[in-house]
């Protein structure tokens, strides 16, 4: 079972904070079980976007799983252009935005790729 959303978002927050990087919700979904995105802003125009793996991914249904949909460097629009897209069709999705210059995501081994 999968700990709600509005829990992860509170913890993943507070450990962004306690390695120096501010961390905020920008957009608040479902607190049970909304979609989380995960904006890294480098504080340099550009940032990379995490999101929910796709079900069906090892790990998946009892842990959250992360892809990377736009990778380090990309411009803050495209980031913007695709979470409007997903909000089209996930109204509950979550967006929390980090501002970290090293580009940390705090994932830690919880990123998944398309091979794996």
């Amino acid at each position: 079972m999968r700990l709600r959303a509005d829990i992860w978002v509170s913890a993943y927050i507070r450990r962004c904070a306690a390695a120096g990087a501010w961390a905020a919700v920008v957009r608040h979904g479902d607190d049970d079980a909304g979609a989380i995105f995960i904006r890294i802003d480098r504080l340099d125009g550009t940032c990379q976007l995490f999101g929910p793996a796709p079900a069906g991914m090892d790990g998946a249904e009892w842990d959250r799983r992360w892809i990377c949909h736009l990778p380090a460097g990309s411009a803050y629009d495209k980031a913007d252009e695709f979470i409007a897209r997903e909000q089209r069709f996930d109204s509950d999705l979550w967006v929390v935005e980090v501002e970290d210059r090293q580009g940390r995501h705090f994932l830690d081994d919880s990123i998944v790729t398309a091979s794996d």
